[in-house]
């Protein structure tokens, strides 16, 4: 039998050809918890990461193929909470998913 090497939870997106789109936002603590329910609400489009807690600021990485629906989520949780879309932090070494999947994919 072979051996199995683990791979880090990024390493399997990598490898499964996932394509993610990263959207940066900004919006208050205490909405962070409601759009990530949202989200989650909405199988397979994508999932929100909390790259920096202190200052409310979040991840949204979109499937590639729901990128447009992830887009139109937005948009409608625009109406209800406040959202920024931001540049991506230079420094995103809060969120271990997202340092590694950073170093994953090209």
């Amino acid at each position: 039998m072979a051996s199995r090497v683990p791979q880090s939870a990024a390493a399997s997106i990598a490898s499964n050809a996932v394509e993610l789109q990263d959207i940066y936002l900004e919006t208050r603590p205490e909405h962070i918890a409601y759009i990530k329910f949202i989200f989650e609400s909405y199988e397979e489009v994508g999932m929100i990461r909390t790259v920096d807690r202190k200052k409310a600021i979040i991840v949204l990485l979109a499937v590639k193929d729901f990128f447009q629906v992830a887009r139109a989520i937005l948009d409608s949780l625009k109406d209800e909470v406040p959202l920024i879309e931001i540049e991506r932090p230079a420094d995103i070494a809060d969120d271990w998913f997202m340092t590694e999947l950073a170093a994953e994919l090209p």
